[in-house]
């Protein structure tokens, strides 16, 4: 029976579009494991369900039955929300531009989480183990552009004769991003557009815009031009330099290379407009379409676009074009609505048990609801190459990379919503750097092993260049020991330690050991030079927080490795 209610888990998430064909088993073995059951009997027959929610108490059930789950309301809430965790995961970011034309001052991203560039490192004078660079989520292209005409007027709000009204919404429900306005053009067409768009949390290499325009106050002529933009620059390179370089460009797809670190992307768009005629303009790391239509007053002229965006970290990439294309054409071919409708369902799986209502409070209840989205759109564990980046994928600020937050604020949030296997991804993200780290701490003089974690990185090696940061804010190293003694204690997956834990524990013990000295006037043991998590002194001897953190650190270590020799 158990068995019967995972298939149904599992027809669930693929009648629903939350995972693809591809994934069933993938997505069967991660439910077992959730359930820590290591047999699955398949069915007999047609496998068929009447609502999720009897699925999910099933499951529940069985877990609280054989003590996989204790049997309280709490427990249940969060052991299903564990299982919904396993249906859902999204690699590209987009802040929120205009899809058309805007002269005014503007800050354009969009950005590929795992593709990054190594900006060398900008500072007066080196110090012995600074780090040569920064590494940094890169702009990439400006996937969702839809260039417009009025009567032959370019559509622009910082130049048009009057913006009478403007409204723009992020629904946190569904992740879909909606922009309405009302404008007058210069030529004295009134016009009321509408622009929604999302990124597939479904299909994660798919964005999606719908365009339309309403001419309000007479016929107009509307020309549509949907293109992509691979010519683009952080406005925070150390030294101005452009990080990316074309390798082709169709009628459809460009394609770019990152400089140094080698990366590569491609970005495709499939359009749909009734009554058009397209005809394609190609320039260097340009793809532009564009259409003409005619619409009486009061008639919307809508464009549908769907992009494809594809990078080396999934697929080769001289494979990259016929794959971006093939992910635009999917879009195209399933429809605006119905990709709507498997946002939404995907979207509602994934806030189910992760929502905090406040009462009384609107701002308030706006406010968590924020950052809960922020923390359920930056990190879905899907990939263990990627992490938590402080502002996530806001803006350039913090670069996209992963900073001790992830460990110290971000991890429960991951263990209490979106269960055991991608909290435990967070981890190994660590362990998986571990020789990066004992690498950082070489660099310094410190030997046998000791690992130094560093403050920022996107791939275990150092980027931060701030001296009283770099190398004087080591309290990180404490905050990546006690997250593995958290995951542990809520989790009870104790085999972690022999896995991973304790390699990882062994090497930051070691550092403290090496970075802890003995003071012979005051007879006791010191921490000189340090700066403690608020950052507000720096230099100092013996904060507090951080001799406490190295001193639990060490012991952890011992008990951790005591525990993995008996068991």
């Amino acid at each position: 029976m158990i068995s019967t209610a995972i298939q149904q888990l599992v027809n669930y998430g693929l009648d629903t579009g939350l995972i693809l064909p591809d994934d069933e088993i993938y997505i069967r073995n991660q439910l077992l494991m959730t359930m820590q059951l290591d047999d699955f009997t398949a069915p007999e027959g047609e496998v068929c369900y009447t609502d999720l929610e009897s699925i999910l108490k099933t499951l529940v059930d069985d877990a609280v039955a054989r003590g996989v789950c204790e049997d309280n309301s709490t427990a249940r809430d969060l052991f299903d929300t564990k299982l919904m965790g396993v249906l859902t995961p999204r690699p590209s970011i987009v802040r929120a531009n205009f899809e058309e034309r805007y002269s005014g001052p503007s800050l354009q991203g969009n950005y590929i989480g795992g593709v990054y560039y190594p900006d060398k490192t900008r500072v007066g004078w080196w110090k012995n183990g600074y780090p040569e660079y920064f590494a940094k989520v890169l702009n990439a292209a400006f996937w969702i552009g839809v260039d417009v005409g009025i009567d032959g007027e370019p559509l622009d709000l910082a130049t048009v004769a009057e913006v009478k009204s403007f409204y723009r919404e992020t629904d946190m429900r569904r992740s879909v991003l909606t922009r309405r306005m009302t404008v007058t053009m210069r030529n004295g067409v009134e016009v009321a557009v509408e622009a929604v768009r999302f990124l597939s949390l479904t299909r994660r290499e798919l964005g999606v815009v719908r365009y339309a325009v309403t001419p309000l106050n007479r016929a107009a002529a509307i020309t549509f031009s949907p293109h992509i933009d691979a010519d683009v620059r952080n406005a925070d390179a150390n030294y101005d330099e452009k990080f990316w370089e074309e390798v082709s460009t169709g009628a459809d797809a460009t394609q770019s290379r990152t400089k140094k670190s080698g990366f590569e992307a491609a970005w495709a768009q499939a359009v749909e407009l009734d009554g058009a005629e397209w005809h394609c303009e190609t320039r260097p790391e340009k793809v532009r379409a564009i259409a003409a239509v005619s619409r009486e007053k009061g008639c919307a002229a809508t464009l549908y676009k769907y992009a494809g965006i594809c990078s080396s970290l999934n697929h080769a990439p001289a494979d990259l074009t016929a794959a971006a294309r093939a992910v635009a054409a999917s879009g195209r071919e399933a429809g605006f609505e119905a990709l709507l409708e498997e946002q939404t369902a995907a979207w509602a799986a994934r806030w189910h048990g992760c929502d905090v209502v406040v009462g009384g409070d609107p701002a308030a209840q706006q406010g968590i609801r924020f950052c809960i989205f922020m923390l359920l759109q930056t990190y879905t564990g899907v990939d263990t190459r990627l992490n938590i980046g402080p502002k996530g994928f806001t803006g350039e600020k913090y670069g996209g990379v992963t900073y001790w937050d992830t460990e110290a604020y971000c991890l429960p949030f991951y263990m209490a919503t979106a269960g055991q296997a991608v909290a435990r991804e967070l981890l190994v993200y660590r362990y998986n750097q571990l020789d990066k780290a004992i690498e950082n701490a070489a660099k310094l003089g410190f030997r046998d092993g000791a690992a130094l974690y560093p403050m920022v990185t996107i791939n275990g090696e150092e980027s931060h260049n701030e001296w009283e940061i770099t190398f004087e804010e080591i309290h990180r190293n404490g905050a990546i020991a006690y997250a593995i003694h958290n995951y542990i204690r809520y989790t009870g997956d104790e085999g972690y330690l022999a896995d991973c834990g304790l390699e990882v524990l062994v090497g930051i013990a070691r550092f403290w050991a090496q970075r802890i000295t003995w003071s012979e006037a005051r007879r006791k043991y010191v921490l000189l030079g340090v700066t403690g998590p608020n950052e507000y002194e720096n230099n100092v001897d013996n904060n507090w927080y951080t001799s406490y953190i190295a001193c639990w650190s060490m012991r952890y270590a011992a008990r951790a490795a005591r525990w993995v020799r008996e068991n």
